[in-house]
């Protein structure tokens, strides 16, 4: 025999041997992984369950144990379902009273009911007697509210009030001995931490999914509203819609937020959600259970986080903190002597990052607190009390009520007949005005309000929702136009100025 054919040979004989070596190697994984969920498909690609593996070793020595967070968070969340109204168009047209008042409304036109879209998201039982927060988003223009909890119970829910600002809004539901959640520290969270989001994502009730902290203060100019406060929780949890308004909780089971959006460009999960932090949704809540609206604290800065250009201007030794752009005349910033480019580093010994964190902080506080504020000046730090004013300019309660009271005027809704005489399908009537903002603007007794600042005007509620959004506004001339009809035919506009 050659030297070749020896090397055949052998060569045969060592692939024989690794071929049962392999072979005996695989079968001693299979079976020793059976339990883990790993399975052989069609062309032996290794497929694995997503579950989390809870029962193996490995799971089982990280010391992280969900089970016990989701049952004690699940029966607290409940599914929100809401119906709004659908605004119907007739031959193409926009139903807008002021085109059907010049051009008069379609002979085919006849009154009917208005139809309704229906809408769903979540929220969290936070009493046993039935108050359940949710997202304003979740709940915003709609004319009926129905709670279904977690063991198939349903309930007709009340609005008792929203803040625009954050995107949280508190209902009530009459009910007893609820499942309650109990609320965590969010200011405790760590980026890396284990966190769950529990809600209804496409209708899907009672779903729970698992991710980690991915950030915090984050802000990402999604709140459409006057003075937002965006300070969200960054998560990867897996959050879809239907989840708004639902918790995330940590692995005790506590409340650290209500889940509100996700960075998608499809509308889907695509790998981030964010959440109001509790620390903001306590303070909203406690103030519309005891006030019926936010008592929001104003610094009177316009900020933004420190870049690198304004770092260099300043000759900064740190990036940290929030820019003042500018200061409000009269407001506590500027009684209290901070100034325009200085650097908010702390509010009350809290480290201030962020312009968002600064959000975060004052928005703790009620109007008349007093608050030291740490800042960067010249390279020096400075620390000065400021007393927080509220959206009026001063240390006030604010309601509902003294805002309505600042227009001088009162209400009534349109009856049907009088919808049927002016040829509108909404609008609320001025009754009566006082000494106040109306009388000032030249506004008549029988004023017909169809529109304020382009929003359409169907109740009273609707009134006070818009006046409130003017009132809580950043701009420091807090205006806005209303827009009606008289008795009499004549079509008018008035410019209301709030700033004074």
């Amino acid at each position: 025999m050659n030297v070749s054919k020896k090397t055949k040979l052998l060569g045969l004989f060592v692939a024989v041997i690794a071929v049962s070596v392999a072979t005996n190697l695989t079968t001693s994984y299979l079976k020793n992984n059976q339990s883990n969920g790993y399975v052989f498909k069609g062309n032996n690609i290794p497929v694995s369950y997503t579950s989390l593996g809870g029962h193996s070793a490995e799971a089982a020595s990280t010391g992280v144990d969900f089970t016990k967070a989701a049952e004690l968070s699940v029966h607290a969340v409940v599914h929100v379902k809401t119906k709004i109204p659908v605004q119907v168009q007739s031959f193409g047209i926009p139903n807008d009273p002021f085109f059907e008042y010049f051009f008069g409304r379609p002979q085919q036109k006849q009154q009917q009911e208005q139809p309704m879209q229906e809408a769903s998201g979540s929220g969290v039982i936070i009493s046993s007697d039935g108050y359940i927060v949710t997202n304003n988003h979740v709940i915003d223009k709609s004319k009926e509210i129905e709670v279904t909890l977690n063991d198939n119970r349903t309930f007709k829910a009340k609005l008792v009030g929203t803040d625009p600002n954050t995107d949280i809004a508190l209902i009530k539901i009459d009910a007893e001995k609820l499942p309650v959640i109990l609320f965590g520290n969010s200011d405790s969270l760590k980026v890396g931490e284990w966190v769950l989001a529990v809600g209804n994502p496409f209708n899907l009730t009672s779903t729970v999914t698992a991710g980690i902290v991915s950030a915090k203060a984050r802000s990402i100019n999604i709140i459409n509203s006057k003075m937002p406060i965006e300070s969200f929780i960054q998560t990867d949890a897996a959050v879809n819609p239907g989840n708004s308004g639902g918790a995330l909780v940590n692995t005790r089971g506590q409340l650290v937020g209500i889940n509100t959006a996700i960075a998608s460009q499809t509308g889907s999960y695509a790998g981030y959600a964010f959440a109001v932090p509790v620390s903001i949704v306590q303070k909203v809540v406690s103030d519309i259970r005891q006030y019926g609206i936010v008592q929001r604290a104003v610094l009177g800065v316009k900020m933004q986080t420190v870049t690198d250009e304004i770092a260099k201007k300043l000759k900064l030794k740190s990036m940290n903190g929030a820019y003042v752009a500018d200061i409000v005349d009269n407001s506590a910033a500027a009684k209290a002597g901070i100034k325009k480019e200085d650097i908010i580093v702390k509010v009350d010994d809290v480290e201030v990052k962020t312009a968002s964190q600064l959000q975060e902080q004052i928005g703790r506080y009620s109007p008349g607190d007093k608050v030291k504020i740490t800042v960067i000046r010249d390279n020096k730090e400075i620390t000065v009390t400021a007393e927080l004013k509220n959206s009026h300019g001063n240390s006030g309660v604010v309601s509902s009520e003294s805002n309505t009271a600042m227009l001088g005027a009162e209400f009534q809704e349109l009856t049907s007949s009088q919808k049927d005489k002016y040829q509108i399908d909404y609008g609320v009537e001025v009754k009566s005005v006082d000494k106040g903002k109306f009388k000032d603007a030249g506004i008549k007794p029988g004023f017909i309000i169809v529109k304020v600042n382009d929003q359409a005007i169907r109740s009273i509620d609707d009134l006070n929702e818009a006046f409130n959004d003017a009132i809580n506004s950043s701009d420091q001339f807090k205006s806005f136009n209303i827009a009606g009809i008289y008795p009499n035919g004549k079509i008018a506009v008035y410019g209301i100025s709030l700033a004074d």
